[in-house]
């Protein structure tokens, strides 16, 4: 009988931990403490912008060893600089895995790949090339991140079954898929005492939740939502701002012209989970998404769902789990938005179908398990790794699109 192996893994393109905002930190907080608690070790390397810690400064996080490296508080330069200093300084120890987080930072698997016997592995939650925020040279550097990562990387894992199939018909790279899942929320205030002090009333308002980028397109709700004058109901945007200021001053302005909408920043712990969990109606408009986080935490919290019909919302809320309208379309947005808010027994039956799906399909635990086996596999050590459930929970890995 083969004993357990325990694995060094180096974790890079990750702003830091604990999360504050993005999908990907969300994502490292839920995955790697649990390999911790399994008896793995995990270094974490991260920006020193984010941490707010001296360089090379380390802390501990949940059993995860985090390590804060320079970088610059510029956009885009620096996850570059980070991602670089990061593949340096796993190149110095003896990791059994090396994990790239995101394509911008995967320009950096060469170094990885030439420097160390280390197994690498990228994730990647969506072709960030596409996202508006980024200019010319930022979107170059992203998509030669994706060209290093198919020619560099032993395995690249996909969040959606669209990234999947990308990766197969431009580079005739077979991918692994494993999904995200929801964070749980902490418990709330039963008596919404938040929410009521920003004048909301349980189940009657709409609520956006996201970064507030131009690829989300809060705007295009803001402006279905002011033509669409829905009475009783009002219009709430959580979020952070990430490199977008001059947008996010637009949309303020569109805010304070009208009282029914409120701006409640971002939001975290206790006062988020009463904002999502009140909420009659979730909305996400994006054009671009790997596989929404605050989605899947929406539909797992039992919160009705309306979102542009791009492929990974649609493998969301396909088959009655919730309402799509066509992206980017604001006469599809209003029509579909009236509708909802005039059916909530509909709602109702689309949100419970939704929760179950989550409930069955998305769980960190059997992500974090197919993590440990893709690990495994690529270290010839099936029988080796001991995670939470079973192996026999799998991974999907795409060689014909007539599996879907």
């Amino acid at each position: 009988m083969v004993g357990k192996r325990f694995m060094k893994i180096a974790v890079i393109g990750v702003k830091g931990l604990p999360p504050k905002q993005g999908g990907i930190e969300h994502y490292c907080a839920e995955v790697y403490p649990q390999m911790v608690a399994q008896g793995h070790s995990v270094d974490l390397f991260a920006r020193s912008s984010y941490t707010n810690c001296r360089w090379l400064e380390n802390y501990d996080f949940q059993g995860v060893r985090v390590i804060t490296l320079p970088s610059v508080s510029f956009r885009g330069v620096d996850a570059m600089i980070t991602s670089a200093f990061g593949a340096i300084a796993a190149s110095i120890n003896q990791y059994d895995i090396i994990h790239f987080h995101a394509l911008g930072p995967s320009l950096f698997t060469y170094l990885s790949k030439l420097t160390t016997s280390a197994k690498i592995v990228v994730t990647c939650q969506g072709l960030d090339w596409q996202r508006a925020k980024w200019g010319n040279l930022s979107s170059r550097l992203i998509r030669m991140g994706e060209q290093a990562a198919v020619r560099f990387a032993d395995e690249i894992v996909v969040v959606s079954k669209e990234l999947q199939s990308y990766f197969l018909h431009t580079y005739d790279r077979r991918t692994v898929y494993i999904p995200n899942a929801a964070a749980t929320y902490v418990e709330s205030d039963p008596s919404f005492s938040y929410g009521k002090a920003l004048n909301l009333t349980q189940g009657r308002y709409i609520l956006f939740l996201g970064r507030l980028v131009p690829e989300k397109r809060p705007e295009l709700l803001l402006e279905a939502f002011c033509k669409l004058k829905p009475a009783g109901w009002k219009l709430v945007l959580v979020g952070g701002v990430s490199d977008t200021r001059s947008y996010v001053s637009q949309l303020l302005d569109t805010i304070s012209k009208n009282p029914e909408i409120v701006f409640a920043g971002e939001l975290r712990g206790a006062r988020l989970a009463e904002i999502v969990r009140g909420a009659g109606l979730f909305v996400l408009p994006s054009d671009v998404e790997g596989l929404p986080l605050a989605m899947l935490e929406a539909m797992q919290e039992g919160v009705p769902v309306m979102a542009s019909d791009i492929p990974p919302h649609q493998q969301l809320l396909d088959e009655g789990r919730g309402v799509l309208f066509s992206a980017g379309n604001l006469d599809s947005c209003i029509n579909y938005l009236n509708w909802a808010v005039n059916h909530p027994q509909k709602l109702a039956a689309m949100a419970k179908e939704a929760q179950e799906y989550i409930q069955i399909n998305h769980s960190w635990e059997k992500i974090t398990a197919d993590n440990l086996q893709l690990y495994a596999t690529l270290l010839n050590s099936f029988t080796s790794i001991e995670a939470s459930t079973p192996m026999s929970s799998g991974i999907t890995r795409i060689s014909s699109l007539k599996k879907f």
